[in-house]
């Protein structure tokens, strides 16, 4: 009896050690990532997932569209997810 309830205590110790240590952080980054995509808004400066820095001009639902350098040719139209970064302009 006195070791069903040991093994009873390590399942419930296993069990709560891998929700603060992987199941948690997971659910706290996947908050974090959905506010950065619902706070992008044209003008913004962001930081793309290939390293490029660039300004949005025009978004829709799940697409952007970027312009990249001081050339106003350079426009790429790329996925939200895409972004990794976002910094407001200043007022």
């Amino acid at each position: 009896m006195g070791s069903t309830g040991i093994l009873i205590g390590y399942i419930v110790f296993f069990g709560a050690l891998m929700y603060f240590m992987i199941i948690r952080p997971q659910n706290k980054e996947k908050k974090k990532r959905a506010e950065l995509m619902a706070s992008i808004a044209v003008g913004d400066s962001v930081l793309t997932t290939s390293g490029f820095y660039g300004v949005i001009i025009d978004m829709t639902d799940d697409t952007v569209i970027v312009e990249f350098g001081n050339n106003k040719n350079c426009r790429i139209p790329m996925q939200k997810e895409a972004i990794v970064q976002v910094e407001k302009p200043e007022a």
